[in-house]
This record gives C-alpha cells, sequence and structure tokens, in this order.
C-alpha cells in the first residue's frame, strides 16, 4: 500500500512538472492556458497557426486597420531623394501655333534637355495626339474654333514610360506615366483671363477639380501652365514661397483657395532667383512683368523638385516666357506589348 501511494505522488509531481513546462513554452501558467477537450486539437474558435499569418494574406493591398500606423509621407518624400534620375518639366504659352513654331519650340526642348512641355493657347481645332521626329504631341482644342486649346509634348526619353492620357477640353490635358517608386501625373491647364465671366471661372476650377479626384493621390503630381493669376509676393505657408512676385489679384486668390483645398504648392515661388528668372510675362510695350505662369505639385512631393525658374533666352515670338523646373523621379519603360498608346 505505501508503495503504491509513492508511486502515485511521483506522478502527480510529473504531471504538475509538464504542466509548468508547458505554461512556460507558450509564454502562459497553467492557471491561464484555457481548457480544451482531449478529441479536439484546437479550442472552439480557435484557427490552427502555419509558419505564415494566414490572415494577412486576405488583407486589401493598402488597408487600414485600426491600430495600423498612417502612410508616413516623409519616407515617401525620401524615397524621391533617393532617385538619382533627374527630369526636366515645362510650360509655355505659344500664343497659337504653326509647323514653323513647333519645329522652334521642338529645337529649344532640345537644347535645354526637356523632357515634358505643356502649351498653352495652342489654338488648334479637334484633339489627338501626333508624332513629329523625335517629339510625341498630345494635344486638345475647340472643335472648330481656333481659341484656346492646351498640348502637352515629350520627347524620346519619356514617351515609352506613358500609360495613361485625358484629353479633357480646350483647357486642360493630362498625361500619366509609371514610374518608380510613384507614377507620375501632368496636367497642363490654361485658366480664363481675369476679364472673363464668373460661369467660364467656374467652370474651369470645377473640371480641374474633377481632373484632380480621378488621379491616383499617391501618385507624384504637377499641374502646370498659364493661370492667368498673380499670387503676389506674400509667403503663405505650404502653398506659396518668399520669391513671388507683385500683387495678388482677384484670380491669385481663387489659385490660391484651391491649392490650399487641395494641398497643393507653388513651387517657382520657393526658389530665390533673379527678378528675370521669375517673372513669366511681359506686355507689348515693356513696361510691365508678371508672374503668371507657375508650376504646382502636391506638398508631399515639394522635396523632389530641384528647382524652378524661367529661361529668358528661349524665344518662339510669345510675350510669356518659358519656365522649368527639374524633379527627381524614375520613369520604367513600358514594353510595345503592352503600351496603351
Amino acid at each position: 500500500k505505501e508503495m503504491q501511494e509513492v508511486k502515485l505522488t511521483k506522478s502527480l509531481v510529473e504531471e504538475v512538472r509538464c504542466d509548468g513546462q508547458q505554461g512556460r513554452s507558450s509564454g502562459m501558467t497553467p492557471e491561464d492556458e484555457p481548457p480544451r477537450s482531449e478529441s479536439s486539437p484546437c479550442a472552439p474558435g480557435e484557427v490552427k497557426k502555419t509558419g505564415t499569418n494566414a490572415s494577412s494574406k486576405n488583407e486589401p493591398a493598402g488597408a487600414k486597420w485600426k491600430g495600423q500606423p498612417a502612410v508616413d509621407a516623409s519616407s515617401d518624400e525620401s524615397k524621391l531623394r533617393c532617385c538619382k534620375e533627374e527630369y526636366c518639366i515645362g510650360t509655355w504659352n505659344v500664343r497659337s501655333m504653326n509647323p514653323g513654331k513647333l519645329d522652334v519650340v521642338k529645337q529649344e526642348m532640345d537644347r535645354i534637355n526637356i523632357d515634358i512641355l505643356g502649351i498653352s493657347e495652342l489654338k488648334w481645332t479637334g484633339m489627338g495626339e501626333l508624332n513629329s521626329d523625335d517629339h510625341y504631341i498630345y494635344y486638345c482644342g475647340q472643335q472648330s474654333l481656333r481659341r484656346n486649346g492646351v498640348a502637352l509634348i515629350v520627347n524620346k526619353r519619356v514617351q515609352n514610360a506613358i500609360i495613361g492620357c485625358n484629353l479633357k477640353n480646350d483647357r486642360m490635358i493630362s498625361l500619366r506615366f509609371q514610374g518608380k517608386p510613384f507614377n507620375l501625373t501632368v496636367i497642363q491647364v490654361f485658366a480664363p483671363t481675369p476679364y472673363a465671366e464668373e460661369g467660364e471661372v467656374y467652370r474651369f476650377y470645377e473640371d480641374l477639380q474633377h481632373l484632380l479626384e480621378i488621379t491616383p493621390k499617391i501618385d507624384v503630381l504637377f499641374i502646370i501652365g498659364d493661370w492667368n493669376a498673380k499670387v503676389g509676393s506674400q509667403e503663405i505657408p505650404g502653398i506659396t514661397g518668399r520669391f513671388g512676385l507683385g500683387m495678388q489679384n482677384e484670380a491669385g486668390r481663387r489659385l490660391i483657395d484651391f491649392c490650399h483645398h487641395n494641398r497643393l504648392v507653388i513651387a517657382n515661388t520657393l526658389f530665390q532667383q533673379p527678378s528675370r528668372r521669375l517673372y513669366t510675362w511681359t506686355s507689348p510695350d515693356g513696361r510691365f512683368r508678371d508672374q503668371i505662369d507657375y508650376i504646382i505639385c502636391r506638398q508631399r512631393w515639394r522635396s523632389s523638385v530641384q528647382s524652378a525658374k524661367t529661361r529668358p533666352g528661349a524665344d518662339c515670338g510669345s510675350d510669356h516666357k518659358l519656365l522649368i523646373a527639374k524633379f527627381r523621379l524614375k520613369l520604367k519603360i513600358i514594353p510595345k506589348t503592352t503600351r496603351p498608346f
């Protein structure tokens, strides 16, 4: 009888020891471990774990769950700063485009190494695309009148990276490029003059807002063109820098409100330049000079812009100066078999 009691005691000690080891290996004390039936390997409602997290496979990309940190914009900016490839973007109001002037514009693009050039007041009818030597032109004008009109001209370096085109109307057009680490969208605009009817100005900003809303928010975005607006020389944190020109007018206030609503910054007011590199328009008699053409980008991508200034030496017979900006990104070549254009 005593021998039986000793054996029983030893078996109880062994069970307690084993339970304690299991609790330590799972990070739980024996009292914390949930009860489970002998026949079932898992408790009711418990999913058997594998080497990988099964739930993560079913989560949609970019989904934000409770406790998940928001996207870090600073990390996105650092990725762009690491890009070593530099591109040049520009905008120019040419006051109408004929074959001779088009040749001059293409020569200036080659001379200055402009990859993407937006054109205001093209004054072509219809819409479409055409190849001209080593340049590709996407354009949009009115159906029958040679009035307004916009275009985007790209060189062969970036043409094969185009993944989308939106020929919106005679005042705005956009191209989308496949890039790394982010895609690039460029919108060229020609805004109504300060003397235009209020309804025309309202429609312009309404159409532009719609174009922004269908543009992926993760894209590096540039909105360039002749805005017919003066934002003035006063700095507005997050929207304009200290290097604007002149006095702000009503069209300028409307543009600033638009930038504030969409978190945009006017890049060519951020860089200190001589005044001849800041103004974009000269009156016919040469007495007045204004800054009314702008290169605008999203605030989160402002660090990708390396410089922004006019090129007074470029001449196509217009009263507007060529405005350019250099930015960093890596554009990817799309194979011809999958290219949409």
